[in-house]
Order: structure tokens, then C-alpha cells, then sequence
């Protein structure tokens, strides 16, 4: 029998707002504890039926409901998530979580044979194929990421495998993966020298995939050129990060992000419609520091803080879709009431979003999502273990960074113990020997080695009391 998660445990296990989202926001901040957390859940509405927005895509007439399902933090047995647990996915809630999806308007699933240790094509196929095949529609992706699957063979092996996994005839919205990612060498090593780009354009002429996109991560070269030939192409939809501290500020949380401003601009004048992916930015928009949330909460007492950045992601035209990675029935309702139907930004509103926006991003952060697609790392260190805690500590403001302060000697200990609690000594930072192997793989393009040196340095003079 399946293991289902009891919501007090669930907000145990959430602790920060979002369950197996990274943690960051502003440094010297109280940030929302348990009990604020309970509150956003404790007196949920139940989303009504027959009130979702509907989006219509201009190449082939789909009514695509406004929030999208992204069926990569999948509940496991062990009442965790498949992102950051290696319990098997538990199918049974799968179903129930997609059931109620479907039951209140969600017809848009998104995978990737790279989601949930491969298992989410899979699972996801199991939950959809119990319902009619005309009543959701299906992303998944060309996830071609290790050089080994580069080739053409391999690559057309997992995009027929993906047919298999999801039990359909045809894929409705088709995606070269993470283009940007390592630049322009890698994208025309992934897409163009192997033929691939002609093969999916053939797929689409012959109707086994509807409608083809691509999502882009890091390198806006990749972006540009992709768009430069969509006269040619006719890119139906494109995946990309908007949320409203990336519409302005992406390239302050990292140096080599694009501002959503842009990238939205450059498809709405194409007439292009956008996915929109990360409208959470890995969680940390569900769980902004305390003085924050208690502003939303004075402007609309009854509003979760993630519904702020769902309302912020849906309100503009040339958007699709908005997906959202939903591993506990709480997280599907509460994104349900902010899309059935979706009350749009107001100017004044999208004001007080940025002036937040603002806020946060006067302070250095590791932009982290904890996607994991930086491992396994070839040395054991958990990467994306070690820029959560770090980061969580940090949005509690309980860095110990004053010697001379009252508190500076149990900080340092919380700080030590933690790190030791949170990851295991030998997958700590100081096993890492800056290979690099990393690097080409996270789409925020972080310099992963240099920030591993650093929390080390860091985590060192504390053990040295320096």
C-alpha cells in the first residue's frame, strides 16, 4: 500500500514554503516558519469546477488550461519527492493528484525523459492513459543532454521511447531541451549536426508531434539564432523563465541569465506563445522572508505567497501556460484558486511585485533551483545539498559572520551541525577538486567549483574559529 503523506508531516517536510525547492531569499531576514507556513494551508479553499482559464494556441486552435502540470517533483512512497528522494514514485497518488487536475479543468502535463530519474515519462503515461486521449495534451522533450546520446541513433531512440513510456500516438507539444545550455556548440551538437531539428520538422509534417518548441537555459546567442529562423522553423511555442524578480533582475541573480523582459518580448512580437517554466524560481518565491509576506498578506489577506507569483506569470497575453512542479495535493489546490479563473495584475499590483523584486535582489545569492541536473558529481559531493543549506541559513539571517556578536558562538555551532546534518561529510564541499564536470550542465550557469571553494573557506574558518 502506498505511503500518503499527512499535511502536518507534509509542512514538516516543507519547512521553507515548498517542498524539495531550494531556499533563498534575502539575508538578515525572519523567514516564514512553520506555523506562517500552516496558516497559508490551514483554512484552503476547495478550487471550484468549470472556472479555469483557457489560453488558445494560434497554430493548431488547442484550449490549453492556464496552469500546466510539470510532472517532475512527483510524490514518492516514502511521502517525499522524486527530486530529492531515491523512494520509488508512488503511482497511486500520481493518479490522484492527476485526477484532480483533470477533475477542475488541467489539461496540459509536462515531462522529459529526464524527469524524476527517468521514471516520469513512465508514471506519467500510466496516470494520462486512464482518461481520454482527447482530453489533455502532452509536452515532453528532446533531453539529449550526455554527449553518449548525442548522436543521431540515440537521439531517436529516446524520442521513440518517449511514445512508449507515454502510451500515445502522437505528442502534442514537442521540446528540444534546454537550449543555451552550454552554448552554441552544444546546441548544433545536439540539434543540427546530427539532423535531429529536420527529423522532429518531418515528425511534425507527419502529425506525430503537433506542435514544436524549444526551452531555453543560459546562453542568449542560442536564443537569438533559434528565433532568427523562425520564418523558416515556425516555432509553435517557446519554454522560457519568467517570473517577477527575472522579468527585470535575472542577470543580477546571475551574470549570464537573461531578463524575462526581454526573452517575453522577443516572442510576443513573433506572435509566438509562451511556456512559462520556474514562475516560483525554484521555490523561493513561495517562501520571501517574513516582513514580505506579511505586505501580500496586507494587501490580500487570503492570498498564499506563491499565488502572487502565479497571478504575476498567467497575467500576461502571449502566455500559454504556466507549469508548475506539484508533488502534494495543497500545492495543486492552491494553484488551482489562482487560475479558476485567474484574476489578472493589476498595474498597481505588478508595482508592489517589483518593488518586492527589488528587495531581494540587493542581496548576493547562489541562484541554485536544485534541479540536480549537476549530478551525479564524479567525486560524491551533493552539490545541490550544499547550496540549500547554505542558502536556507542565509534567509534565516543566521550566518555567523560577527565574532563579536552575543550570538556568534551559537551560530557557528548551528551553522557546523547543520551542514554535517544536511549533508554527509563525504559529499561535503571540501571533497570537491573543481573538475568543472558540472558546469555545462546548470541552467542558471552557475560557476558551481567557485562557490564550492567558497562555502568551503567559509565552513573551514568557522571549524577553525577563525
Amino acid at each position: 500500500m502506498s505511503k500518503h503523506i499527512e499535511r502536518r508531516d507534509f509542512l514538516k517536510i516543507v519547512g521553507a514554503g515548498v517542498a524539495t525547492a531550494a531556499v533563498a531569499a534575502v539575508p538578515g531576514c525572519k523567514t516564514v516558519v512553520d506555523n506562517d507556513i500552516e496558516d497559508e494551508y490551514e483554512n484552503q479553499k476547495e478550487p471550484p469546477k468549470g472556472k479555469m482559464t483557457y489560453r488558445t494556441c494560434p497554430t493548431t486552435g488547442d484550449k490549453v488550461s492556464l496552469l500546466g502540470y510539470g510532472m517532475m517533483r512527483l510524490p514518492t512512497t516514502d511521502g517525499g519527492s522524486a527530486r530529492g528522494s531515491d523512494a520509488p514514485i508512488d503511482q497511486e497518488m500520481v493518479n490522484r493528484l492527476v485526477d484532480y487536475a483533470i477533475e477542475h479543468g488541467v489539461n496540459y502535463f509536462d515531462t522529459s525523459p529526464a524527469y524524476c530519474r527517468g521514471e516520469s515519462e513512465h508514471a506519467t503515461g500510466i496516470a494520462l492513459s486512464r482518461h481520454p486521449r482527447d482530453s489533455y495534451f502532452i509536452a515532453t522533450k528532446l533531453s539529449n543532454f550526455d554527449e553518449a546520446t548525442w548522436s543521431r541513433q540515440e537521439s531517436i531512440a529516446m524520442y521513440e521511447n518517449s511514445f512508449k513510456e507515454l502510451q500515445v500516438d502522437h505528442i502534442d507539444y514537442y521540446l528540444l531541451h534546454g537550449c543555451g545550455m552550454g552554448g552554441m556548440e552544444a546546441y548544433k551538437s545536439r540539434y543540427e549536426d546530427n539532423g535531429m531539428l529536420d527529423f522532429c520538422l518531418e515528425q511534425r509534417r507527419l502529425g506525430r508531434i503537433r506542435n514544436l518548441g524549444f526551452s531555453y537555459h543560459g546562453d542568449i546567442k542560442v536564443f537569438d539564432y533559434l528565433l532568427s529562423r523562425h520564418d523558416e522553423i515556425h516555432w509553435d511555442f517557446v519554454q522560457i523563465e519568467l517570473n517577477y524578480l527575472d522579468w527585470d533582475y535575472a542577470n543580477e541573480i546571475n551574470e549570464r541569465n537573461t531578463d524575462a523582459r526581454y526573452l517575453y518580448a522577443e516572442l510576443l512580437k513573433r506572435g509566438i506563445p509562451a511556456v512559462i517554466m520556474e514562475p516560483l524560481l525554484g521555490g523561493r518565491l513561495a517562501s520571501v522572508p517574513q516582513y514580505l509576506v506579511e505586505k501580500m498578506r496586507q494587501r490580500d489577506p487570503e492570498a498564499s505567497t506563491a499565488s502572487w507569483a502565479f497571478r504575476y506569470a498567467g497575467t500576461p497575453e502571449g502566455v500559454l501556460t504556466v507549469l508548475s512542479g506539484m508533488t502534494f495535493m495543497e500545492h495543486l489546490k492552491d494553484n488551482l484558486l489562482s487560475y479558476c479563473p485567474l484574476r489578472p495584475v493589476t498595474k498597481d499590483e505588478e508595482e508592489f511585485l517589483y518593488d518586492v523584486a527589488r528587495q531581494i535582489v540587493n542581496v548576493e545569492l547562489i541562484p541554485c533551483n536544485n534541479c540536480k541536473y549537476c549530478m551525479p558529481c564524479p567525486y560524491g559531493v551533493d552539490i545541490p545539498a550544499i547550496f540549500v543549506h547554505y542558502n536556507k541559513v542565509k534567509n534565516q539571517g543566521r550566518l555567523p559572520l560577527n565574532a563579536q556578536s552575543p550570538e556568534y558562538a551559537k551560530l557557528r555551532r548551528e551553522y557546523l551541525v547543520g551542514q554535517d546534518r544536511a549533508v554527509p561529510k563525504l559529499r561535503q564541499a571540501s571533497h570537491c577538486i573543481g573538475c568543472g564536470q558540472c558546469k555545462p550542465h546548470c541552467p542558471q550557469n552557475i560557476n558551481i567549483p567557485a562557490e564550492l571553494r567558497l562555502i568551503e573557506k567559509f565552513a573551514e574558518n568557522l571549524r577553525k574559529n577563525v
